[in-house]
């Protein structure tokens, strides 16, 4: 298991809500695959966020390199840098 500090926690849930962040960009930055991504989510986000997200990016084509219709590019948060510290 990765040990994520708390700004790399918070990059990786905003990296995977972001509909046009493949679950592989994820892999490339932080060593952490689709899996371990859902179990990340799933001990971070409360339940209703975590079911929320789990449908959102079910199936969906941008989330997942192999489904997508383009190969380049990937979408950056206007906040991207803006993460928060407690």
């Amino acid at each position: 298991m990765h040990n994520f500090n708390r700004e790399e926690i918070s990059r990786i849930i905003e990296m995977a809500w972001e509909d046009r962040t493949p679950f592989d960009a994820i892999k490339q930055e932080f060593d952490l695959d689709q899996a371990g991504v859902k179990k990340l989510m799933q001990k971070e986000l409360n339940s209703g966020s975590f079911l929320v997200w789990k449908k959102r990016v079910r199936g969906r084509k941008t989330k997942h390199a192999s489904l997508r219709g383009f190969k380049v590019g990937r979408h950056q948060s206007y906040d991207n840098n803006k993460i928060k510290t407690k």
